[in-house]
């Protein structure tokens, strides 16, 4: 068998340089003619180290040296839904657990009860221990928003072309594999994926589970150990000799919180990225893990890692100081069946309570290349700079900013008032974090006046950045931050 392999191997070599490869052709080459189905799984298993992707005829070719497109080249429409594969996997897994009833009885008591006690556990910044229940908890509350949150983050590495087909992946926490679906679900079906996913806890029995409905080209390997005893040489050689044994791809995503160290593990993973590849850091919307993330970017940055976004550095030598609370945020997803049968059959229960569609999210995207998403340089502009804003008190001036927020009109300040909203029943004004990269307290966008002219700070997306010309400056007290109040006079143009 070892010759034949090799033999099929040496035929690939030299086919995928010319035409497509069909197993049946290479079987007619190889001594003892083996059966074109065995010349195909030999193939499969060699697809990594050839660059092969297989396709829906049975052939095979070589992985596009194209880049992944972004989502919006391909749809404006956003993400609705965990397909359904995955939530047929995912309730297929939890009859098998629990039973048929898995939602009803004691079994949905019990994991209602776990759902209820690991979200009071992290809102109390408390360990989380992961037991077979907790990650069946998990999955069902939070597989859905994660699977879509990815895709968004991604997009800001593929609109710039830092995506390829070819990836090497390491998945830090995978958890029950939200982010790994909706990466496998972003790329392209012609894209070649060597996964490995680095998860101690119950949640990889999930993984392992919901991997199986992947697609033929997403190789996947589940690393049952802590990231802190993960070495690189557990990894099997997939490589081609002349490649780079970095990894494409880092993955840290809804982790950092629970590490004892995420600094040491962040700065390690660094070390394993390919020269052009990138690290991404998500966490959770709320204020402690969104501010732990920023944090950990600026630390890194110190020591020269870059932050490619959504964050930016406009003026040369400047790091931002403020407190770094800033998320995203995208339409809900359709409810999967497996939170709307939990949800309705628990007694007493608030309607919804088990249902977590909303797609809010921190993250950072880190690499080691110097690479930015907006590489602006505003020294010698002549524009006002955000941590010099004191001198601008009650003046007009322009400036570049970026936009790190959606309306926070309906936001509670930190005192219990809603920052920026009218006494009475009026709508309140539009009201968006902004930053430069070198402000030391918080920068709000206040619209007063909606106009034609500084309409595009509305419709900007997050991390888009946006050029303000004639734009008031007031500092707002209660808030301890500088707000720039956006009217009639003012005019607002998005930089591509």
């Amino acid at each position: 068998m070892t010759d034949q392999r090799d033999a099929i191997r040496s035929n690939a070599k030299y086919l995928r340089q010319v035409r497509p490869i069909d197993p049946e052709e290479i079987s007619s080459y190889v001594e003892g003619e083996p059966h074109p189905a065995v010349v195909a799984q030999i193939l499969r298993e060699e697809a990594l180290d050839l660059g092969l992707v297989e396709r829906e005829d049975g052939t095979f070719a070589p992985v596009s040296d194209e880049p992944v497109p972004p989502r919006s080249a391909a749809t404006t429409d956003p993400v609705h839904r965990l397909p359904e594969r995955y939530v047929t996997r995912l309730e297929e897994d939890l009859v098998d657990r629990y039973g048929v009833d898995w939602h009803e009885g004691p079994s949905g008591s019990l994991l209602r009860s776990t759902i209820r006690r690991t979200k009071s556990q992290y809102l109390e910044r408390q360990s989380v221990s992961y037991d077979e229940d907790v990650a069946a908890g998990y999955a069902i509350y939070h597989l859905p928003s994660y699977y879509a949150a990815i895709q968004y983050v991604l997009d800001d590495l593929a609109e710039r072309g830092l995506l390829g087909r070819r990836l090497r992946v390491l998945d830090v926490g995978a958890g029950v594999g939200g982010p790994a679906l909706g990466l496998f679900e972003f790329l392209p079906d012609d894209s070649l994926v060597d996964y490995h996913a680095v998860e101690p806890g119950e949640g990889a029995d999930v993984l392992e589970a919901l991997l199986g409905e992947t697609g033929q080209n997403v190789h996947t390997t589940v690393h049952r150990t802590t990231i802190e005893a993960f070495e690189l040489g557990s990894l099997d050689d997939n490589c081609d000799s002349d490649a780079d044994p970095g990894f494409d791809l880092v993955l840290a995503c809804n982790v950092l919180s629970e590490l004892e160290d995420p600094e040491a593990v962040l700065r390690r993973t660094l070390e394993w990225l390919a020269p052009d590849g990138s690290l991404v850091a998500m966490a959770p919307a709320d204020k402690n893990a969104s501010i732990e993330l920023r944090e950990l970017e600026r630390t890194l940055e110190a020591d020269g890692v870059t932050v490619y976004s959504p964050t930016v550095r406009l003026w040369g030598g400047e790091t931002p100081e403020d407190r770094g609370w800033s998320f995203d945020v995208h339409p809900d997803l359709e409810v999967p069946s497996f939170q709307r049968k939990l949800d309705r059959a628990g007694e007493g229960a608030d309607p919804g309570e088990f249902v977590n569609v909303d797609v809010q999210f921190s993250y950072s995207i880190l690499r080691r290349d110097g690479t930015r998403r907006i590489a602006i340089g505003l020294e010698g502009s002549g524009q006002a700079k955000m941590a010099e804003m004191e001198r601008h008190v009650t003046n007009r001036i322009d400036l570049t900013a970026a936009k790190l927020s959606h309306s926070l009109s309906d936001a509670r300040g930190e005192d219990g008032g809603t920052r920026g909203g009218d006494a009475d029943d009026r709508k309140p004004n539009p009201i968006f974090k902004i930053s430069d990269g070198s402000e030391v307290v918080d920068h709000y966008a206040v619209v007063t006046n909606e106009t034609a002219l500084n309409r595009p700070l509305l419709e900007a997306e997050y991390g888009d950045v946006l050029a303000f010309e004639n734009a008031l400056v007031l500092w707002n007290d209660d808030e301890g931050a500088y707000n720039l109040v956006v009217d009639e006079e003012t005019i607002v143009d998005r930089i591509g």
